[in-house]
Parts: structure tokens; C-alpha cells; sequence
């Protein structure tokens, strides 16, 4: 028998990007509370492997492609009949410099998998919510809160993530879909450990020298850096009935407190 005290509960969600860091500790975490999650990512060997360590499925998912992010919805209306979570989680990152300096190819690029990406999976993730509600999660970045975080064209797109989530909580409230972001910042996902070697212009920090670096100087938490699975806890968080009542159009900043006070500040205290 179903454990009915599982947070998601029969319920049935779609993680793009699940194949590896906050979205495979998701698919994980959910799927430990009782959903059936579709793993949607575009690194086939990971996403099967992930899919069958959970006991869901994968698809293949470019989400800047419109054909693919349909797909996977409509794979989970053909499968269980309904989509109760979205969680629109893929992203990119890339090298940038001087915006005096940046290549436009690239910027469309990023933004075709960071803004259209999530755009897409909202778009279809509603018409399968609209007749019975569901939560849809984008995880946006610290960088979208706060200047100086990431490059030009990735802060334009997380930030374009954040203003997405307001315009289409506003439209799609009244069916009882929730939209809501999530802001990480200093989890040390492939992403960021390639961001750390870029800026300092070192291929061999890894992730353990990121956590320690942000444990010392990216958090209010002393000696505490974030992990893939504070992210996947906030996303349960906002899955579940517990945020139902009355949270939407939110952006959940999972940040130690980073962004909500300068590092002078900090020390005024200490």
C-alpha cells in the first residue's frame, strides 16, 4: 500500500535537466515522497541510468526545442494520465567576458535554453494543469537577484526567469497552477565549478574547493556552503500541498542569506 504521508503522493512530475546535479537530486528526492518522475535531459546515458535508479522514465529533451518539451509532457499524459509538477530546471552556461565583447550567437544560444527553455516547458506544462492545477518550479540563480554573480548573458536570462514566473503566475492563478522560481547560489554544480575555473583562470579547482570557498566567503552560514539537495528540498517544498494555500509568483532565493547583506555588513556583527 501507498505511503499517503509522502509528500507528492501519486503525484506525477516532469524534472528537465534531471539528469545529474540539482535535477537528478531531485528526481531523487521526489520520487522518495511518492512521485513518479519523468527524467527530461538531453544526456541520454545519465538520464536512463538516473530514470531507472528511481523507477521512472527518461526522454530525450532539448528544451529549446518546442517539439521536445511537448514531447515529454505529452509522454506523461500518455503514461499516467496527468502532470501535477513541472520542473522547468535545464540551463546553460557559457564563457563570457566584457559586454563591450560579447558575441550575440552566444547570447541567443544561452537564452534559448535558459528563457526559451523555461517559456516552453511553462506553455505546455499549463495546457496539461489547466482542468486539474499543478505547480510548475524554474530554477533560476542568485545571479538574477544580485549584480556581479555570473556573466552578462547568463544574469540577462536568470533574471528573465524571475519576470516569466510573475507574468505567468498572475494569468495562469485562477486554474489552480502555481508558478513559482528558485534561486540557488554557491552550489557547487558543474556549472559553477566551471565558472570558478574560468574566473581564476584554473582547470583543476573542483568541487570540494568551491564548497570550501563559499563556506568561507559566500555565506551568512558559517562554515555552511549550499548542496544539490537544499535546492531539491526547496523544490519539494514548492511541489507539494504545504506551499498550496496561498504561494505563488514567488522566488525562493537559496543563498545562505548571500544576497541579503554586503560582506562589510556581515562583519559589523561578528
Amino acid at each position: 500500500m501507498a505511503n499517503s504521508n509522502k509528500r507528492l503522493n501519486k503525484k506525477v512530475a516532469i524534472i528537465t535537466g534531471g539528469a545529474r546535479g540539482i535535477g537528478a537530486a531531485t528526481a531523487r528526492l521526489f520520487t522518495e515522497n511518492g512521485a513518479y518522475v519523468i527524467v527530461a535531459d538531453i544526456l541520454d546515458e545519465e538520464g536512463v541510468h538516473m530514470a531507472e535508479s528511481i523507477g521512472g522514465c527518461y526522454v530525450h529533451c532539448d528544451v529549446s526545442k518546442e517539439a521536445d518539451v511537448e514531447a515529454a509532457v505529452e509522454l506523461a499524459m500518455r503514461r499516467k494520465g496527468r502532470l501535477d509538477v513541472m520542473f522547468n530546471n535545464a540551463g546553460m552556461a557559457v564563457n563570457e567576458g566584457s559586454i563591450m565583447e560579447m558575441d550575440i550567437k552566444m547570447v541567443n544560444k544561452l537564452v534559448s535554453v535558459n528563457v526559451n527553455g523555461v517559456l516552453l516547458g511553462i506553455k505546455h506544462a499549463a495546457k496539461a494543469m489547466i482542468k486539474g492545477g499543478g505547480s510548475i518550479i524554474c530554477t533560476s540563480s542568485s545571479s538574477g537577484v544580485m549584480g556581479g554573480l555570473g556573466g552578462h548573458a547568463y544574469t540577462l536570462s536568470k533574471g528573465a526567469i524571475n519576470g516569466l514566473v510573475k507574468t505567468t503566475a498572475c494569468e495562469l492563478g485562477s486554474h489552480g497552477i502555481r508558478v513559482n522560481s528558485i534561486s540557488p547560489h554557491g552550489v557547487p554544480t558543474e556549472i559553477l565549478v566551471n565558472a570558478y575555473r574560468t574566473y581564476l583562470h584554473n582547470d583543476r579547482i573542483d568541487a570540494a574547493e568551491v564548497t570550501k570557498t563559499v563556506a568561507e566567503k559566500g555565506s551568512l552560514l558559517t562554515g555552511r556552503a549550499g548542496t544539490v539537495e537544499d535546492v531539491a528540498q526547496a523544490a519539494l517544498f514548492l511541489a507539494s500541498e504545504e506551499s498550496s494555500r496561498f504561494i505563488t509568483g514567488h522566488n525562493l532565493v537559496i543563498d545562505g542569506g548571500y544576497t541579503s547583506a554586503t560582506t562589510t555588513m556581515r562583519y559589523i556583527y561578528d
